[in-house]
């Protein structure tokens, strides 16, 4: 008995510390946010379908917009078009991509193993929410550099408060996704974010102006988060003021009460 109690010791002073290393175990808390935010991002902007949400439409739409004459919108068009496509950026990846994506999460099983895993519930939310700013990001950056060829001069003074809104507008829409996304199956949830997709972009305001839209869609244009979003950037980007409190609140609106009902209906899988 005493040989045998004594043997883990008499091993631990034939490796002293140090030897194995690094020594395995949990990471450091900034280290894992870091590795899963990498990871998701990556994931966005390898799949084919996002790509076409979150770039090619948006550059598609933008170009066509500030160069065909559809609507009447001050030259140049592209300074009145720009704030819609940046909302309909914003909408496309945290809407749209995070609902199907997050559907197709659930019904392959990954958020079931991932939650098995040592990476804590914050992270993985967490992370998702990052990985979503950054493309956010990227795609702002891409349109701006798209737009500048073809005449856009934002009102300088409202390029600091734009990044806000976009936080904002990227955290509403991306409640809404995983509301969208952690409650029903996947195949629905592909043909539903399509179709929440195509009424936002239609009766928010965001193909054409609110004020060229038939008179009931114009009423409410304001109250989606699409329209309220393109209505923000556009006081910021192009009036160079500051958003009014309706549009701010709106968006608001839309993100806590979808976000407190997707706390209460998302399912693992």
């Amino acid at each position: 008995m005493n040989a045998e109690t004594n043997a883990p010791a008499q091993l631990g002073a034939q490796f002293p510390p140090g030897t194995f290393a690094p020594k395995p175990g949990r990471g450091g808390a900034g280290r894992m946010l870091a590795a899963q935010t990498k990871v998701e991002a990556l994931l966005i902007i390898r799949h084919g379908e996002q790509a076409l949400l979150t770039l090619i439409i948006p550059l598609a739409l933008l170009i066509g917009l500030s160069t065909l004459h559809i609507g009447t919108l001050p030259e140049p068009r592209v300074n009145s078009v720009m704030p819609r496509i940046l909302a309909l950026a914003v909408m496309s990846t945290a809407f749209t991509g995070q609902a199907i994506a997050l559907g197709f999460d659930r019904r392959y099983g990954v958020l079931k193993r991932l939650s098995a895993t040592a990476l804590p519930r914050w992270t993985l939310v967490s992370g998702r929410v990052l990985a979503t700013l950054l493309v956010v990001a990227l795609q702002a950056v891409v349109l701006g550099v798209a737009a500048a060829p073809l005449g856009w001069s934002p009102a300088l003074a409202g390029l600091l408060p734009a990044i806000p809104l976009l936080v904002l507008g990227t955290l509403a829409f991306g409640a809404a996704g995983v509301l969208v996304g952690g409650s029903l199956r996947a195949e629905i949830v592909l043909a539903l974010a399509n179709a929440i997709w195509f009424v936002l972009l239609l009766a928010g305001g965001l193909a054409l102006p609110a004020s060229e839209l038939p008179g009931p869609v114009a009423a409410v244009a304001g109250f989606l988060p699409s329209g309220a979003l393109a209505e923000a950037l556009d006081a910021v980007l192009v009036n160079g003021t500051l958003p009014g409190v309706q549009p701010v609140a709106v968006l608001v609106a839309w993100g806590a009460v979808c976000g407190a009902v997707a706390i209460r209906t998302t399912r693992l899988t």
